[in-house]
């Protein structure tokens, strides 16, 4: 018998769950417990299984929502009641293990206590059968009957069905269904589970997903405690509404009541930094986290080189990555994008060719952020082979956001039929197009004026039931505006069921293009009494119209709105109104309103510099530009342009050839046909006939080139564009007549 004893133990294991009742029926005295031999070894297991258990429970009770319940869907009395999610421990609620102190607790929390076993009883069998029917409802989407048989339950039962209202409220999150979603919040406060933690930060997450923060927000501050998943789930709904300040403050109040913040918090505030580029919150949390151990969790890693890339911080970003004591595809994929999102294509293709020498298989989010890289560094043949190699090298079949990414490298680089092109093969191999590749499209289509490809793309949108995407619809708005068929976007813009700002904008913008600013401007008033709020884009866009009009009073009247809608302090809606100013011809306002910008850009001072210039003022533009030198401020394309042409106008020969041979040799910007123009310009106007002729025959550019000549000298010609020797024949036509 004690053989038979001996061998059992160790092929079953003493503390099996479905051990009959009598193994552990006489537990030995505590004296001989400490004896030796086998119950030396049973005693050291026996505890030890205790406390493990022990543990267990108090990180179900911590958080359950990090376990799931499977009490109501079971099939089998093996099968464990709860199960962790990430570990997949299990717990039974009636383990022999069990502290004594589980049952209790599960009361209080109003968690129930469904006895599992041969001795299930008729109720528990209904509970059982009732909440799997209401899984599978939810699973399915058929949220209303689900709700309806859960009112049942709570009328015909005197068990509370929390697991059934979890399931409800995960399936209103994920379907967005925020009128369901109230009724079972109303069902809750009516039962002896509103002040249910658990159920509470389930609440707060399904309010955050359907978009309502605000009623999420009350019902964590109705909450009589809160642990640290509360917290969570608050600070992660104001971040995914895009109201990341709040988020960062909601993160500092949790700090200041004493609750530790996990990995998972800290993930979320750093995603918040991120949107909102705040670099000296993002380093107070690394140091923070590194504080508190988490700086080796890979996905804290990845969230944190996210952060430092979209801060522009893309060299404290790879000192991150290059350090990370564990990397994944997560990780350098994150880092490619860093260097993406900063216009380093170069960079990301070198690392994503590191990547795959580290053996590391790139994924489609790879893909994607390699290709976009090549488009915003204007590298789309690299794009294109790397789109071409997915399948060829790596196995990995391209997904509607990968040829949606290099569509919109083509369309983005001015190559339109590439990208329409490309978009008949997609079509071809079966892939169904999305909302974000008609808007690539159409915008493809608005920039070669392609009517007729952006009408088959209306048509192929109304198919594909995008027709009522907002964004969709404003694209084709655009459109059809910038093909010159305002009236047709009019139409289109009148009959959306649904308009935003950015469809005011759309439309005005397309008036506004086609030289129709009163129309604009007429758009503005009604949008206005439509109670539309409008955007720094509506600014900018009326702002624009009214230059082109040169209409001083309107554009008063819009600074007017811009002061009352505190978009004054806007860089880009400041320096549209100093260009505005200049073009009406009031020089001076525009110089006092630059003065007076708290924040200006490369942009603003190109803005005024090109006021001087088209004002006639080329000794105060070059003088702007010395000063904005000074400022630590790097010229671009435009700056050189404007301040070429100032020199150009005021005839300042050997400034403008200082500046032109400035551009490579100390601010490496290459020239462009724009920049030789106003060299062959600002030559001709001086006279200086040899030098402009030699000047045309060194040019790196082809002569037949258009080149955009100023049309304020060539009286009679209008504005035009002409080739270099044909510039010098009319500039000598017209000096000599």
């Amino acid at each position: 018998m004690a053989l038979r004893m001996t061998i059992w133990r160790f092929s079953r294991g003493i503390n099996n769950r479905f051990n009959p009742p009598w193994v552990h029926a006489r537990p030995e005295p505590a004296e001989q417990q400490g004896s030796c031999g086998f119950s030396t070894l049973k005693a050291s297991g026996y505890a030890g299984r205790l406390l493990n258990m022990e543990q267990r429970w108090k990180e179900f009770f911590a958080d359950p929502s990090q376990w799931w319940d499977n009490r109501f869907t079971k099939k089998s009395s093996k099968h464990p009641d709860f199960k962790h999610k990430s570990t997949l421990e299990a717990l039974w609620v009636d383990g022999w293990l069990n502290p004594c102190w589980v049952n209790e607790r599960m009361v209080s929390m109003a968690l129930g206590h469904i006895q599992s076993g041969d001795g299930l009883k008729s109720r528990a069998r209904d509970c059982f059968c009732n909440g799997d029917k209401v899984s599978r409802l939810c699973q399915e989407g058929r949220l209303k009957e689900a709700l309806h048989m859960v009112e049942l339950m709570v009328q015909e039962t005197t068990t509370t069905p929390i697991g059934a209202y979890l399931y409800l409220l995960k399936g209103c999150s994920k379907k967005k269904a925020l009128a369901e979603g109230k009724q079972v919040h109303a069902l809750i406060a009516q039962s002896v589970l509103d002040s249910n933690i658990f159920l509470a930060n389930t609440l707060v997450h399904m309010y955050s997903k359907c978009g309502s923060v605000l009623d999420a927000h009350k019902v964590f501050s109705n909450m009589p405690q809160r642990n640290v998943y509360s917290w969570t789930a608050i600070i992660s709904a104001y971040a995914n509404s895009g109201q990341g300040e709040e988020a960062i403050n909601l993160f500092q109040q949790m700090q200041r009541t004493g609750l530790a913040p996990d990995k998972v918090v800290f993930v979320v505030v750093l995603k918040a930094c991120a949107s909102l580029a705040a670099l000296e919150q993002g380093k107070q949390l690394h140091s923070d986290i590194i504080k508190r151990g988490f700086q080796s969790d890979v996905i804290v890693g990845n969230t944190l080189v996210d952060m430092y890339a979209k801060c522009g911080c893309t060299d404290d970003a790879r000192e991150l990555f290059n350090n990370m004591s564990e990397r994944n595809v997560v990780s350098w994929s994150a880092m490619i994008a860093g260097y993406a999102q900063n216009g380093l294509g170069k960079e990301a293709l070198a690392l994503y060719e590191h990547m795959k020498q580290e053996g590391v298989q790139p994924d489609n989010v790879t893909f994607v952020c390699v290709l976009s890289a090549c488009a915003h560094s204007r590298l789309v043949d690299e794009g294109r082979c790397v789109f071409d190699s997915m399948r060829k090298d790596h196995g990995v079949t391209p997904d509607v956001v990968s040829w949606s990414a290099m569509i919109a490298g083509y369309a983005q680089n001015g190559l339109g039929k590439e990208a329409l092109a490309l978009y008949e093969q997609m079509k071809q191999e079966g892939v169904q197009p999305n909302n974000v590749t008609f808007v690539v499209l159409l915008k493809a289509c608005a920039s070669l004026a392609a009517l007729e490809q952006g009408k088959q793309l209306h048509s192929d949108i109304i198919k594909r039931g995008f027709q009522s995407d907002v964004i969709v619809e404003s694209t084709l708005v655009d459109m059809y505006a910038k093909c010159g068929c305002t009236e047709d976007a009019r139409e289109l813009f009148n009959n959306m069921s649904e308009r935003n700002v950015v469809s005011w904008n759309a439309m005005i913008a397309g008036y506004a293009q086609n030289g129709l600013g009163k129309e604009a401007l007429a758009l503005y008033e009604q949008m206005k009494q439509e109670g539309v709020q409008p955007n720094n884009v509506t600014f900018v866009v009326l702002l624009k119209a009214c230059a082109s009009l040169a209409a001083l009073e309107q554009g008063k009247q819009l600074h007017s709105d811009i002061i009352k809608r505190g978009f004054q302090s806007d860089v880009i809606v400041g320096s549209t109104l100093v260009d505005m100013y200049a073009k009406c011809g009031c020089i001076e306002d525009a110089r006092e309103l630059f003065n007076y910008m708290s924040e200006r850009n490369v942009v603003s001072w190109s803005a005024m510099i090109a006021g001087y210039a088209q004002n006639g003022l080329g000794k105060e533009a070059l003088a702007l530009y010395e000063q904005m030198k000074q400022e630590g401020v790097q010229p671009n394309n435009v700056t050189f342009t404007c301040v070429l042409s100032a020199c150009a106008h005021s005839r300042l020969v050997d400034e403008g050839r200082y500046v032109f041979d400035s551009m490579c040799k100390d601010h490496d910007v290459t020239p462009t046909k724009e920049h030789y123009a106003c060299m062959v310009d600002l030559l001709a106007r001086a006279g200086c006939w040899v030098d402009a002729e030699l000047f045309t025959n060194k040019m790196p550019i082809s002569h037949s080139v258009p080149l955009l000549v100023n049309s304020g000298f060539l009286t009679g010609y209008g504005p035009t564009q002409i080739t270099a020797h044909q510039s010098l024949a009319v500039k000598q036509e017209t000096t000599v007549s």
